[in-house]
């Protein structure tokens, strides 16, 4: 037993999920703490076929684990923090934000299915299927390239890639930060040969509020984890992943929503950018003030006056 105990780590058993659990740990791990992976199969991960609008509120892929952590059958859980509810248990609170990686989308293409300039940032030949379960994704490029046909693509990311090999889509959008964190630990060996791998400018095509971040939470009265978790909490990334959920909150989104959010800090300032789609339009708003807090809301109440007929 290690000097400081040991602790319970909820998460989702899927590859990318217990590759950031396992940073998480190996953290507490060098402060002292034994700590103890424990899966938990959420209600998202019983249903890998439907597009994610079609299974359930906003939640998801959490609701199971934070049950856990209220009936203390774990001590902490660590989430991929876009998938969380903008409201969890009362009982339970975000005890640290690790330091943030990439927030952008990657565009993953066959390389018989490149086409374009250098410049073209969506280098897609016309009429190209492209993989996903995002609406937010649907949404982004049916409005920058109308051509695409988008089919819904479900499954982790070695699954997803897979598919793309296979040759049943002609490119796929993921996550940055997964593909990061897998190729990290050699997850996904030889398997983006033969794809071209383009980065998504946030800016531009905006990601999920949190996108890149991790959540670690615990109950709001363990005394002893969240003082070990303190240490774990990088205040930039807590900032900026505040101003896009806040915005998110106002949005009333979920996986069903195609909405966006990204922050960045620098100089003491904080910019953030939202992207909502709404009756087939798309429209952006960008804020900025020293308060990250305050910009979701500021964001929001641009983004509500342009749909408004």
């Amino acid at each position: 037993m290690s000097a400081r105990g040991k602790l319970r780590l909820g998460t989702r058993g899927s590859e990318l999920a217990t590759t950031q659990s396992r940073t998480v740990a190996a953290a507490l791990e060098r402060l002292g703490f034994a700590v103890e992976l424990t899966i938990i199969k959420t209600s998202g991960d019983q249903n890998t076929t439907s597009a994610f609008a079609s299974i359930g509120p906003q939640g998801v892929f959490v609701r199971e684990i934070e049950q856990a952590l209220v009936e203390k059958r774990i001590e902490l859980a660590v989430h991929s923090f876009k998938d969380l509810p903008t409201k969890s248990p009362a009982e339970l609170v975000i005890a640290a934000v690790p330091a943030r990686i990439d927030a952008a989308d990657l565009l993953l293409v066959r390389d018989d299915s490149l086409t374009g300039t250098a410049d073209d940032w969506l280098p897609l030949k016309p009429g190209a299927r492209v993989g996903t379960a995002s609406a937010r994704r649907c949404a982004w490029l049916k409005h920058f390239r109308p051509d695409l046909v988008t089919l819904p693509l479900r499954g982790n990311v070695p699954t997803r890639v897979r598919r793309l090999e296979e040759g049943r889509f002609d490119a796929i959008v993921l996550a940055a930060a997964g593909v990061e964190r897998l190729q990290a630990e050699q997850r996904l060996g030889s398997a983006l040969a033969g794809v071209a791998i383009s980065r998504l400018d946030p800016q531009r095509f905006v990601p999920a509020p949190a996108q890149g971040a991790l959540a670690v939470q615990c109950r709001r009265d363990d005394e002893r984890v969240l003082a070990a978790l303190a240490a774990l909490d990088d205040a930039t990334s807590r900032s900026t992943v505040t101003a896009e959920r806040a915005a998110l909150a106002r949005a009333e989104g979920g996986c069903d929503v195609a909405f966006g959010a990204y922050c960045v800090a620098t100089g003491g300032k904080h910019e953030l950018v939202a992207m909502l789609e709404r009756g087939g339009a798309v429209h952006a708003a960008r804020v900025e003030g020293v308060d990250a807090s305050a910009l979701g809301a500021a964001a929001w109440a641009k983004l509500d006056a342009a749909v408004q007929p």
